[in-house]
């Protein structure tokens, strides 16, 4: 299963053991990011909240694996200061990589409090934090929300990006800002990464590879915005969790780096190749471009080529059975 994958992935930048604290494991992308530290000999802890954002029980299940593999998963909140701070001294944490978020686009514009409150305090916790142990080094999630109205391709990280089309990409450009100023004001080493459309085993029903695969199995239509003419730079998880881990080894004060597939595939086409691995054509409803939206991602990846060794090489047709195959055996029972 794809899920191992991260796991013997060789990262030779590594030096030495390092004690690392992964905020929001139970999430997707720190569940595959803290089980790939772990596997290559890193000392790993975990936290997250295991909000209701999406169901918890997908969350437990993550965490009960990490823990079976003797990554501690505490459950605490990026929010509550003083515990952040007892973590990092009891267990002596030289890395964080902070993946803790408010997650979901469109959510941003049904409950917004929860994005100022996760994104900007928990990150500012995380910051300060940094600031009063200035050894630490903190890899970070930005995200491709960032670009928001921009029309150029591929996004490139010299980009501008003030014209933001949701609040969680207000959010996370935020997150880059203040992280920039705290490496400027008080040399913390911080470096954002920003993902794009992840994908694979274990993801968030949120997305829409998932709700799509479920709704298709089901019988249920579903629905497909702008009449399918987007474009996503759909990453798989494997691809993503080698970034991260060599983004936490890099030896930098401050940078900005973009994790995406660079191969951004039209909904339709995305559809079709889901479509082909659940085996069941779906019915498809077409609906009108939603608030928040974008019409396309694409990520130019040459600096993290360069600086990160940054290759993904999973395509759609390659992670979607992977996906799917996971779902039909474990996700549809969680």
């Amino acid at each position: 299963m794809a899920i191992d994958n991260s796991q013997s992935i060789d990262y030779p930048r590594r030096m030495k053991k390092k004690n690392v604290l992964v905020t929001g494991a139970a999430g997707f992308i720190g569940f595959h990011v803290a089980q790939a530290l772990s596997s290559r000999g890193d000392a790993v802890a975990g936290l997250d909240n295991f909000n209701n954002y999406y169901t918890p029980a997908l969350k437990r299940k993550r965490s009960e694996i990490l823990s079976n593999r003797r990554i501690p998963v505490i459950e605490a909140d990026v929010c509550d200061f003083e515990t952040l701070k007892k973590i990092i001294k009891e267990r002596s944490i030289t890395h964080i990589v902070h993946l803790a978020a408010q997650a979901g686009v469109r959510y941003s514009l049904q409950n917004p409090h929860a994005y100022i409150k996760a994104n900007l305090e928990g990150f500012l916790n995380i910051l300060e934090i940094c600031k009063e142990n200035p050894s630490i080094k903190l890899t970070y999630a930005s995200s491709s929300s960032v670009y928001g109205l921009n029309e150029k391709v591929p996004f490139s990280i010299d980009d501008r990006t003030d014209k933001q089309a949701s609040l969680y990409g207000v959010t996370k450009k935020t997150n880059e800002l203040m992280a920039e100023t705290y490496a400027h004001l008080y040399g913390i080493s911080a470096i954002g990464l920003r993902f794009f459309t992840v994908y694979g085993p274990w993801g968030r029903p949120d997305m829409a590879y998932y709700s799509f695969t479920k709704a298709i199995l089901e019988n249920k239509p579903i629905d497909i915005y702008n009449h399918g003419k987007m474009k996503r730079d759909f990453t798989y998880i494997d691809d993503i969790v080698q970034g991260t881990i060599e983004a936490n080894d890099l030896d930098s004060k401050h940078a900005i780096f973009n994790l995406g597939n660079n191969n951004p595939v039209e909904l339709g086409h995305f559809i079709n190749v889901i479509e082909k691995a659940v085996g069941k054509e779906a019915n498809k409803r077409y609906l009108p471009m939603q608030p928040g939206d974008v019409i396309s991602t694409f990520a130019d990846i040459k600096e993290s080529s360069q600086q990160l060794s940054f290759k993904p090489t999973t395509s759609i047709e390659e992670g979607i059975p992977h996906f799917v195959e996971w779902y039909l055996s474990q996700g549809q029972y969680i």
